[in-house]
């Protein structure tokens, strides 16, 4: 074994010597070397290998300085950003945890002469809001990673949609609530004889064991009765063809008085369907397994404008994960950059948006004019029925 080895008892006790931090001033950042004292350091100083590093770093001094105080300030905030990510902390006690490390770079070796102007660096650049305090400097650390921005993003978009339904549902609770003072007004002012028979009456039973008798008068329909704002075309449709049906069964069940419960009836049930629309209509439409085309101007140079790809994965509601069909490349896009794909005539469709949200169904055809299509529902409960227009953007083709 020579003398010099790493088992020796003399490199032993240099390493014993040597752990844990030494002075600062006695290290040399160019050849990465700690000494223990003074006389160490002026003979490390004369070794030919320091005279070499020293000319190497007085060919382009700015640059290698340059290159510490980058590395310096790219391990110091990555400290920040893993230890004290969301706290507002000493500065004296980061620079403590960094150095820490016996191989860190060391501050001698940057542009920075001392741990104060290093702290009014990262101020003036933005990247930590700096407090100067009786106790000394307090930095906090300012988190501008592209994730982290993403997220807030997502959720301020989150909070707005939230805003946006609270409002939507307070215009119509006012609606309803106008549309019953009107109803209720106009019972008033028909006339006396309407005044007279709206007015509660006492049952008097006469002498006479005769039985009473309770008829409801054809005023009441009124009540019942909504003039109800189509915002669809699909229900007006629907609206249509029930009526039309009444109109036929009124000539055989008039004599009875069976068709005018016929129209109260369908006026509940074109009720339920706008509640139905309301509540599954939301501002957000992408769903697993559907095709969508990418309508990203700023994807054009990458190739993927106007191209076609199944979406894998929905994150938080408004973001897709998007797998190409022709390069199977992965991309995620925001859902106001994407498109709905429509079928051949006879392909299986999702419908992603409305009151039967969420149902698998048939195209059975287009309507290039209006800008809608007719499409049949399959399984479920609603399996069968059949919607006359609903919108290019309530339906998108069903990955196979």
């Amino acid at each position: 074994m020579g003398k010099n080895d790493f088992l020796t008892p003399k490199a032993i006790a240099n390493r014993i010597k040597a752990k844990g931090l030494q002075k600062l001033r006695w290290y040399c950042q160019m050849c990465q070397k700690q000494c223990r004292d003074e006389n160490g350091f002026k003979c490390h100083c004369m070794s030919e290998s320091h005279q070499r590093q020293m000319e190497i770093f007085g060919q382009n001094p700015n640059r290698i300085v340059g290159g510490y105080s980058e590395e310096f300030e790219s391990l110091f905030l990555e400290h920040m950003k893993r230890s004290h990510r969301f706290s507002r902390v000493a500065a004296t006690v980061v620079y403590n945890e960094y150095i820490a490390d016996r191989h860190h770079v060391h501050m001698n070796s940057t542009q920075w002469a001392t741990l104060t102007e290093f702290v009014k660096y990262l101020g003036k650049t933005g990247k930590c809001k700096v407090e100067e305090t009786p106790k000394g400097w307090f930095i906090t650390y300012i988190d501008n990673d592209s994730e982290t921005l993403f997220k807030e993003k997502m959720k301020n978009k989150r909070i707005r949609a939230d805003l946006a339904d609270e409002e939507k549902q307070e215009r119509e609770i006012k609606k309803q609530i106008e549309r019953a003072e009107q109803l209720m007004g106009g019972g008033h002012v028909d006339g006396s004889e309407q005044q007279l028979e709206l007015q509660p009456k006492p049952l008097d039973k006469s002498e006479t064991d005769q039985k009473i008798k309770l008829t409801l008068g054809s005023s009441s329909k009124s009540f019942v009765k909504e003039r109800a704002e189509s915002s669809r075309l699909v229900f007006d449709e629907i609206h249509n063809e029930k009526s039309v049906k009444g109109s036929k069964d009124g000539g055989k069940g008039g004599k009875n008085g069976i068709g005018g419960g016929k129209s109260v009836l369908d006026e509940l049930m074109r009720e339920e369907e706008q509640a139905k629309e309301r509540s599954n209509r939301k501002d957000y439409w992408l769903c697993e397994g559907i095709i969508v085309k990418v309508m990203s101007k700023a994807l054009a140079d990458k190739g993927y404008y106007k191209q076609k790809g199944v979406i894998r994965k929905v994150i938080d509601k408004y973001v897709g994960e998007i797998e190409m069909l022709e390069n199977k490349h992965v991309l995620r896009v925001d859902q106001e950059e994407l498109e709905t794909v429509i079928p051949q005539i006879g392909g299986l469709v999702r419908i992603v948006n409305g009151a039967y949200r969420g149902s698998n169904a048939r195209l059975l055809a287009i309507d290039t004019n209006n800008f809608c299509a007719k499409v049949q529902i399959e399984r479920g409960i609603y399996d069968g029925k059949i919607l006359k227009a609903t919108d290019y953007e309530d339906i998108s083709k069903l990955a196979q």
